[in-house]
């Protein structure tokens, strides 16, 4: 076989049934043995590379396995590169091939050539660049198994045409069980148990390494045996249920009150699978200024970035929360639980309107009809936050977006990627105007494949996020974020070749989204956009300004 050929053989030895690309001229040979091995491995053709990367991104955040994008050299490549930040930032096992002009042409500024290994070296867990077709077996499964190790990344292969081309023998080998997990010190762990029995108000405060480690359970038995309130990140919604009595809800700039004065007044702050970024910790010499703070993360430079901690456990959360439970004392703490009551009958609550289309409207209505099976995708903006605020998240990797990186153009390409993994359960895309201007290309992949992709877009005719900033912090001076823009979602919908519909209060919302539930189960088009007409003043409540502690909330 060439080395095509070995590529195909080795994705397919690595468990890979579905990838997502765009062909191009430094990939003809791939995409050739591609075309003959189409029984065996699906390759998704996407409207725009970078829309490609999102989609294996979702296809990987949904199901827990390493996503694979393919892309052609030059700006095949680049547009490669948000996506794989997008990955970089949220930890997300991705795995991208790109090609190349061939070995002699390289560094010759050949017709689409550019050095895509140095590009996005910064943004991921490691680069390959395969110069000879030997190489080629022992790097595709290197990269898979480093895409997965520790904290979870994306990981480029470059490889150049003439290497794709070359003859090459393929010697199959067993698929690696994956390595092994890495416990806490036991020394360490008894440590922090003996600080979590001592405790009268902790915390434990979790983020997406806590769903990566499929350590949701453990997190769960903990708070229910010694009584402790937890909150969580934007990127681990749904890892406690959102009904749960011990989830205390989202932290952070626009989490709730509750939360945030629970993490403020904590004697004991444990910190899973987070990385106490600016969004969390927004003035790291008030975060939590009186617990003894213990962070337990996979990776070791997380510790002491952003916020100087007490203590720390290097290691995989699974395999500390197994080891740190036993070690616990079942308690009660009525004191510190009355105390969380107190603040949560003061959280924000907005008001229901029946005349006209509030966003945490929207957000319940979706979660009532969609049940518990929903995926929620999101781009980003102020819809994310409603999202995260008023969904219903009841389940670990049914919401996903960029939390990182704050990729607006995510959601389409990620929807997509989760739906062909997603086996029937809708999937609903949550967006606004200002995102779906950036990926709405991929509306074509939407109905090529007749994927269940519900496309919810919060339309308030202006760029609401940074308009809410200008509101607060500008004094009101809105540059360039009312673009004034006249598309008709309705007729781009219809267009595209699914139903468009179009909403301005809660009832005509509801018997819309209940005919798009009805179309994702159906034999027709199975995707479609609801277009929410909202006021351009609704905020993203509550907020702490940049800098700021919850002794700087803003609730109105």
């Amino acid at each position: 076989m060439n080395g095509s050929e070995l590529l195909v053989e080795l994705l397919l030895e690595q468990g890979v049934t579905r990838i997502f690309g765009y062909p191009g001229g430094a990939v003809l040979n791939i995409f050739d043995a591609l075309y003959r091995y189409q029984d065996k491995l699906q390759c998704v053709l996407t409207a725009h590379e970078q829309g490609a990367s999102h989609a294996a991104d979702g296809y990987a955040r949904l199901t827990g396995r390493t996503g694979v994008v393919l892309a052609t050299s030059g700006p095949g490549a680049t547009n490669l590169v948000t996506g794989i930040a997008t990955a970089f930032m949220d930890s997300v096992p991705l795995v991208a091939i790109t090609g190349n002009v061939g070995t002699s042409l390289i560094g010759r500024d050949s017709f689409q050539e550019v050095y895509i290994a140095g590009i996005t070296m910064p943004v991921t867990k490691h680069n390959f660049v395969v110069r000879h077709v030997e190489e080629l077996a022992g790097v595709v499964r290197a990269a898979f198994a480093i895409a997965q190790e520790g904290r979870k990344g994306p990981v480029l292969i470059d490889i150049p045409k003439d290497v794709s081309a070359m003859p090459c023998a393929y010697t199959p080998l067993p698929l690696a069980t994956g390595t092994a997990k890495r416990p806490g010190s036991p020394r360490a762990v008894a440590r922090v148990a003996e600080v979590l029995n001592a405790a009268r108000q902790p915390v434990i405060y979790f983020g997406g390494g806590v769903q990566a480690a499929g350590a949701g359970d453990l997190l769960l038995a903990l708070c229910q045996k010694a009584d402790i309130p937890a909150t969580h990140t934007l990127m681990a919604a749904g890892v406690l249920g959102c009904d749960e009595a011990h989830n205390l809800g989202l932290i952070g700039m626009h989490g709730n009150l509750t939360a945030n004065k629970a993490v403020h007044e904590a004697d004991v702050l444990l910190i899973a699978g987070a990385r106490l970024s600016d969004r969390v910790a927004l003035n790291p010499a008030k975060f939590a200024p009186n617990a003894k703070k213990i962070h337990v993360d996979v990776d070791a430079a997380e510790i002491d970035k952003n916020v100087r901690v007490d203590d720390s456990i290097v290691g995989d959360v699974q395999e500390i929360f197994a080891q740190l439970l036993p070690l616990t004392e079942e308690k009660r703490r009525p004191a510190w639980a009355e105390r969380i009551a107190a603040w949560k009958s003061h959280d924000y609550s907005p008001k229901d309107d029946a005349t006209r289309l509030r966003p945490h409207q929207i957000m319940r209505g979706i979660s009532r009809l969609a049940g518990e099976d929903a995926i929620y995708v999101t781009d980003v903006g102020q819809h994310q936050l409603w999202a995260a605020q008023y969904a219903r998240h009841l389940r670990p990797r049914h919401f996903l977006t960029s939390g990182g990186l704050g990729t607006m153009g995510f959601g389409y390409g990620a929807a997509i990627g989760a739906a062909l993994a997603a086996c029937g359960r809708p999937v609903v895309h949550i967006t606004s105007d200002g995102s779906l201007h950036m990926n709405m290309n991929e509306a074509c992949t939407a109905v090529r494949y007749n994927v269940p992709v519900i496309t919810v877009i919060f339309n308030n005719a202006v760029l609401g996020m940074v308009r809410q900033w200008q509101t607060v912090f500008y004094g009101g001076r809105y540059a360039c974020t009312d673009p004034q823009r006249k598309s008709d979602y309705v007729k781009l919908a219809e267009g595209f070749g699914m139903p468009g519909f179009r909403c301005a209060n809660p009832a005509e919302f509801e018997a819309a989204f209940a005919q798009a539930l009805a179309n994702a189960r159906g034999d027709g088009p199975r995707c479609c956009w609801i277009e929410c007409l909202i006021d351009k003043d609704e905020k993203v409540l509550p907020m702490i300004p940049a800098g700021g502690s919850v002794e700087d909330m803003m609730m109105d």
